[in-house]
């Protein structure tokens, strides 16, 4: 009877999972889920509010302007004279209108070969267009942009082929935008390389994966403060986490409590307390006897969140952090003690797997550059799991190295706020003339 019980109880607690008390997304989250407590109307109208920082559209510069019409005054509005021509007047305001043209907005150059008679023998002599013209059909800036709306702005490569048409008025093949997607991947090996060097000695990442189909399985990336790093493989285990990081990992690792990481030290190891949140509103809606573990967990959390806000907000300094840490080191080291004798299977394993990693809960506090949660790693994972919904994944090992070099592209050059589709242009031209890649990292 006991046996049946616990199954059952099991099996509703499976039930109870949602985006709130397990890492599943928000759109898997059952009808029967909590939904999100609405906020508290303020009484204020919507919108922004008097005072707050405006976000306006940056004109371009006048010498980046293609056409200039100046609107020029012809009657004085104090006396309604007429202005005389030779008046100079003065700029007292800027309003820019930008339009798509009707027609291609791409340059066609058509290269012709001609063929020429010699009046002396009469023997034709033919031109051939260079065999350098003739390999690709596309510029180093258009075949960056095809690449651009391939991997990052999440279109299929049939849809980019119908944008290329309808949008930019240049019909392509659909070979043309798989060539230029090859073209690409190698054009990014040399900044790739050079990016992996970077994270992998860097001394604090967060380090976090996803699933990816067919040739590859797994998508791991490791992000820093200015570089994202992302390597596809075919396992979850320590041997990927070395693929992405080097045999020898180096620096701190803040993660999630997935067993692939047990490996690392814990001293130099960071945990999410993100994920344990929600761990711990899972024993909370789980109820009964062991809802008592869920809430003084979520109280110790939200305290260490609390500070947490006030350190980033320079309200403390690191010393203070660490001393104030100190009693919620300790409520937490008893919370667990006491569940490892609680009655219910469940949460003694579960309180005896977080005691093996209590060191690495606290890392954040004496680590510089390492955060109590690991979103920022999430953040970065975020496009990537929309653009395997849509693609699928890959068929190849080609296509592996062309995901993970294009994001590991987009997300440095975004995370350093530079421009994504003039890096791309640099680096395919690069690798047309046989130059140097341009660098993904400064310095």
């Amino acid at each position: 009877m006991r046996e049946l019980e616990a199954r059952l109880a099991e099996l509703e607690d499976r039930l109870r999972a949602n985006s709130s008390n397990s890492s599943t997304a928000p759109s898997s989250d059952p009808l029967w889920a909590p939904k999100l407590k609405p906020k508290r109307p303020t009484g204020k109208p919507p919108g922004g509010q008097p005072g707050h920082r405006g976000h306006h559209r940056e004109l371009l510069p006048v010498e980046q302007v293609d056409h200039v019409r100046r609107h020029v005054p012809s009657v004085c509005r104090h006396c309604h004279a007429p202005i005389p021509s030779t008046c100079v007047p003065q700029v007292r305001g800027r309003h820019q209108v930008a339009e798509l043209p009707a027609r291609a907005v791409v340059v066609v150059t058509e290269h012709q070969s001609c063929a020429c008679r010699c009046p002396r023998c009469g023997g034709e002599t033919v031109e051939p267009v260079p065999d350098a013209v003739r390999r690709r059909c596309t510029g180093e800036r258009l075949s960056a942009a095809l690449c651009y709306l391939s991997a990052f702005v999440h279109g299929s490569r049939r849809a980019v082929e119908e944008v290329a048409r309808e949008l930019l008025g240049c019909p392509l093949s659909l070979g043309t935008v798989v060539a230029r997607e090859a073209e690409m991947a190698a054009a990014l090996a040399g900044p790739y390389e050079r990016v992996q060097r970077h994270v992998r000695a860097a001394h604090a990442k967060n380090v976090d994966e996803t699933g990816w189909r067919r040739a590859g399985r797994w998508l791991w990336v490791a992000a820093t403060a200015d570089a994202a790093l992302f390597h596809i493989d075919r396992g979850r285990n320590w041997h990927g986490l070395q693929n992405l990081l080097g045999e020898l990992v180096q620096g701190t690792v803040c993660s999630d409590r997935h067993g692939t990481y047990e490996r690392l030290k814990l001293r130099r190891r960071g945990v999410c307390w993100a994920h344990l949140k929600r761990d711990f509103q899972r024993w909370v809606d789980r109820g009964g006897d062991t809802a008592w573990l869920g809430e003084r967990g979520l109280g110790i959390t939200r305290a260490v969140f609390r500070l947490w806000r006030r350190f980033k907000g320079r309200q403390v300094i690191r010393s203070s952090l660490q001393r104030r840490l100190r009693p919620l080191r300790r409520r937490m080291r008893d919370l667990l003690r006491r569940g490892q004798r609680c009655g219910v299977k469940k949460a003694r394993y579960f309180c005896r797997n977080l005691a093996k990693v209590f060191t690495a809960l606290w890392t954040f506090a004496r680590v510089a550059g390492v955060e109590p949660t690991n979103n920022h790693a999430e953040r970065m994972l975020r496009p990537a799991v929309i653009w395997r919904k849509t693609c699928f994944g890959s068929h190849s090992p080609g296509g592996c190295r062309y995901a993970e070099r294009m994001l590991t592209a987009v997300q440095t050059l975004r995370l350093q706020q530079r421009p994504v589709l003039d890096f791309l242009t640099r680096a395919l031209t690069a690798h047309r003339a046989a130059l140097t890649a341009p660098s993904l990292i400064s310095g």
